[in-house]
């Protein structure tokens, strides 16, 4: 079974400046796609940033320019640094990842998600 477990969430002051971090365990052959996504009160969740295995990346359009996805393969570790925070970018942050995993000794692709953190922008 794949787990992914964020790390980094965190109460901020309005301008200031957090990386999330998340680490993918478990029987792993190969990670696809990641991503974070967040979800604020009262909203629906949202794509904030993507990243393919290659390296190629996309965001919304709100934090185009302040947040930046990274991700180490060699770790299973995808990164999204965020600055210039504002309160609108409160919310519950969710990695998630397509992983070749062996399920009943066969591979197969599977979507994982985190468990989310909370990011708190005070302003």
């Amino acid at each position: 079974q794949v787990q992914l477990v964020e790390s980094g969430g965190g109460l901020v002051q309005a301008g200031g400046s957090l990386r999330l971090s998340c680490a993918a365990s478990g029987i792993i052959l190969s990670i696809g796609d990641m991503g974070w996504h967040r979800q604020a009160p009262g909203k629906q969740r949202e794509l904030v940033a993507a990243i393919t295995s290659g390296g190629s990346t996309n965001y919304a359009d709100s934090v185009k320019g302040r947040f930046t996805i990274s991700r180490d393969n060699a770790k299973n570790t995808v990164y999204l640094q965020m600055n210039s925070l504002n309160a609108e970018d409160t919310a519950v942050y969710y990695c998630n990842a397509g992983v070749l995993t062996v399920v009943m000794s066969q591979p197969r692709w599977r979507e994982v998600w985190g468990q989310g953190t909370l990011v708190t922008v005070s302003s």
